[in-house]
């Protein structure tokens, strides 16, 4: 079914991901169906607003039946582009950077680790799982004969606007940005800015709410 041309808003998008996980669990459970009433039951949406997100994309119910899980989280997966392969590239093999090399998961959802690179002498040459990696002076090079649609940031803050900059110098269309500070992308680049910290002070608000 093709997606409708307006504009998404933001929300919606947002919340596909979660759409997608929750279905491919009852999906590995055993379940063929699912009521927009039985997803709002578990994710704690209204259902009205999973019914309105998912007709942002054309809608993939039948009135008295519901959603089949597969094909539904199968939809869901090509519209979020989990049907395709991306070779992805990562800037700093610290901490952050060598976990998501070792991480498998990211392979099971078609991302492949391509490269890693280091500005560390000591850390260039080395390998992660059966990766070596290579010095950010090769980094624009390697990003183009691998065909590295993804780049990943894991460098210092003061590196990283110069690290988004080789990337899309190198042609990526994505980064994925762990850097302490938001890095700013060029026209035909997307960024997704990951805070880890954010997350933890809304837990840390809400622990403390009403104390």
């Amino acid at each position: 079914m093709e997606e409708k041309t307006e504009r998404i808003p933001e929300a919606v998008i947002r919340r596909l991901p979660k759409y997608y996980r929750y279905l491919s669990e009852l999906e590995t459970g055993g379940e063929v169906r699912v009521s927009s009433s039985k997803m709002s039951l578990d994710l704690g949406f209204n259902a009205s607003q999973i019914r309105r997100d998912l007709n942002c994309f054309g809608g993939f119910g039948q009135q008295g039946y519901g959603y089949s899980v597969e094909k539904l989280r199968m939809e869901i997966g090509r519209i979020l582009g989990l049907d395709k392969t991306y070779n992805v590239v990562i800037a700093g093999a610290g901490n952050i950077g060598a976990a998501l090399v070792r991480y498998g998961g990211f392979k099971n959802q078609g991302f492949v680790i391509a490269a890693v690179f280091d500005a560390d002498p000591a850390k260039v040459g080395t390998q992660i799982d059966s990766l070596e990696v290579l010095p950010v002076d090769c980094m624009e090079q390697v990003v183009r004969e691998k065909g590295a649609s993804i780049g990943v940031i894991c460098t210092p803050k003061e590196a990283a606007q110069a690290t988004a900059n080789r990337l899309m110098d190198a042609g990526v269309a994505g980064i994925w940005n762990f850097a302490p500070v938001d890095v700013e992308p060029r026209d035909g680049v997307n960024v997704e800015n990951v805070h880890l910290n954010d997350s933890l002070f809304v837990l840390t608000y809400r622990v403390n709410e009403g104390r």
